[in-house]
């Protein structure tokens, strides 16, 4: 099975092929870097020992959950940037900083005010794609993904109901996550949303690959996912779309599923998939950088879905750049919504808990 191609919005918006990496060692020649123990601190961002990055509250957010019912387990996309290595070495401090100040404060923190945050660490595949050597990259931090929830069920859970959060290649984890270890199990009744942000899963993949999840259809449905890619209004829709929806295409057929999902975040409404500035609840301005994060800015980004794709109208107050070359947005999926998924994920999470006391008083 051909594991990258739902990774496809990174990969595109980067132009990656395999340039510049001809005389590297193929996965096969490559020892992988020693597996993560998850009864180790250094094994997770945030989580069992600790929140880490993701305690951070940006100013003008909603203040952190003191005693939340709920969990979050977030897996954080691609900070391995190698050209010669496929899967990143936990013990690259400069790789585990990099990640903890870039995407665990931006996005695992948008989680605090609902959930206790639980993000591992794993062995995650860099930029590099060259055929099939990405997808095995991809399948050895899987396991790592799925043995660090795995302990996370084992030795935290205790029951608790749970969130589950990705972006990039973080969210590709999430969505086999959600795949192999809880659509159609008894999990999937502690499950209040999943986040998968920035992959290219279809309309066409829910009722087939995923037969009992739904994509969520309002802002408090729960047990269901939600997804969007943001770009531009000057992108090439038409091609980027087609792009995206090639490996459905390839698997399944030219149907009417092929169109990748896309859920508004200004709406997380199905029924309304467009939204002015005056719906936005707070946006991350600036690259990722060090330092704390900037205060929020409101009423600060339009989006309305099209083609599949989330188009997206950032105001020149937030100084967010494109991904290079392009008119992608990819980096920001999470930031340009940062409140405005705060608010959707303690909504969800409010949802779920009136409807699970409601089903205990029975």
């Amino acid at each position: 099975m051909k594991l990258s191609p739902t990774l496809l919005p990174l990969i595109v918006a980067l132009g990656i092929c395999g340039a510049g990496v001809a005389q590297a060692q193929s996965f096969a020649e490559q020892t992988p870097p020693p597996p993560p123990d998850y009864a180790l601190a250094s094994s997770w961002a945030a989580g069992p020992f600790g929140p880490g990055a993701s305690a951070v509250v940006p100013k003008g957010a909603t203040p952190a959950s003191r005693d939340p019912a709920v969990d979050v387990f977030y897996v954080y996309p691609t900070t391995f940037r190698s050209t010669t290595v496929w899967n990143q070495d936990l013990a690259d401090a400069t790789t585990d900083a990099w990640t903890d100040v870039s995407v665990i404060a931006r996005q695992a923190s948008i989680f605090n005010a609902c959930c206790r945050v639980f993000a591992p660490r794993y062995r995650q595949a860099s930029f590099r794609n060259v055929g099939g050597e990405r997808d095995k990259a991809l399948d050895l931090a899987y396991q790592d993904v799925a043995r660090a929830f795995d302990h996370y069920l084992t030795t935290q859970n205790r029951g608790r109901p749970f969130i589950l959060a990705g972006h990039s290649q973080g969210a590709w984890m999430i969505a086999r996550l959600l795949e192999e270890k809880i659509d159609g199990t008894p999990l999937q009744d502690k499950l209040v949303a999943a986040y998968i942000v920035g992959i290219n899963l279809a309309e066409g993949d829910f009722g087939r690959r995923f037969k009992h999840v739904l994509p969520c259809a309002t802002p408090d449905q729960t047990g269901c996912a939600v997804q969007w890619n943001s770009v531009l209004a000057s992108a090439d829709l038409t091609k980027i779309a087609a792009q995206y929806q090639a490996p459905y295409v390839a698997k399944r057929g030219d149907d009417p599923g092929k169109v990748t999902l896309c859920v508004n975040p200004l709406t997380f409404d199905r029924s309304k998939p467009a939204a002015t500035t005056a719906q936005a609840q707070g946006a991350v301005p600036g690259d990722p950088g060090e330092g704390p994060l900037r205060p929020l800015l409101i009423h600060a980004v339009a989006a309305h879905c099209a083609q599949g794709l989330l188009i997206v109208d950032p105001s020149p107050a937030l100084a967010l750049k494109p991904i290079p070359g392009g008119a992608v947005m990819h980096y920001h999926d999470l930031g340009l919504f940062y409140a405005d998924v705060r608010a959707n994920a303690a909504r969800r999470v409010k949802s779920y808990l009136r409807t699970l006391g409601t089903r205990t008083k029975r």
